[in-house]
């Protein structure tokens, strides 16, 4: 199973993991629910540095490149990219610049650290998760705190397309 990074890369066609072909991209209306109502993204450091070093061009963007809009990356160093909007600081302060550039529509957060600050300061409403049957080997946990307490989800959503099954699930406490 896999999940959270890999997901922007699972929209229609073959996508790349790390150089891996998962080719799992069939028609998902899920996701093509989800790219309409995204307004903008909010992604860590590593998850940019993972997409940025895609082969093909449409794997560095969300979604496979299915998506266009402001992407905003969290960070303490920005590395020179016109096409993203890097942060720093707090990750209040950054949701609320990617709230204002997402207007009306969802702000999508991309990445384990950056979700899980924003479950900590009570910021996330609900957690979209596309799983797929490939076992990586290595990778960043999904959710992971030391000593925190646990976070109560509620699933209120399944589908399947093919061999993705989409998993939605609110944030209860």
């Amino acid at each position: 199973m896999a999940c959270d990074d890999i997901a922007r890369r699972l929209h229609r066609g073959a996508r790349e993991f790390h150089g891996l072909d998962v080719g799992y991209g069939e028609e998902n209306s899920e996701v093509d629910e989800l790219l309409k109502r995204i307004g903008a993204v909010l992604a860590g450091r590593h998850t940019y540095e993972v997409g940025a070093v895609q082969e093909r061009p449409e794997f560095r963007k969300p979604y496979g490149g299915a998506w266009s809009g402001p992407v905003f990356v969290l960070t303490h160093k920005a590395p020179k990219d016109p096409s993203v909007t890097f942060l720093s600081g707090d990750i209040r302060a950054a949701v609320e610049t990617a709230s204002r550039a997402a207007g009306d529509k969802y702000v999508v957060v991309f990445g384990a650290d950056v979700a899980r600050q924003c479950i900590e300061a009570h910021l996330l409403d609900d957690v979209a998760i596309h799983v797929v049957p490939v076992l990586l080997g290595d990778g960043v946990r999904l959710f992971s705190r030391s000593g925190g307490d646990a976070v109560h989800l509620e699933l209120s959503r399944v589908s399947r397309a093919g061999q993705v099954t989409n998993l939605r699930l609110a944030v209860v406490g």
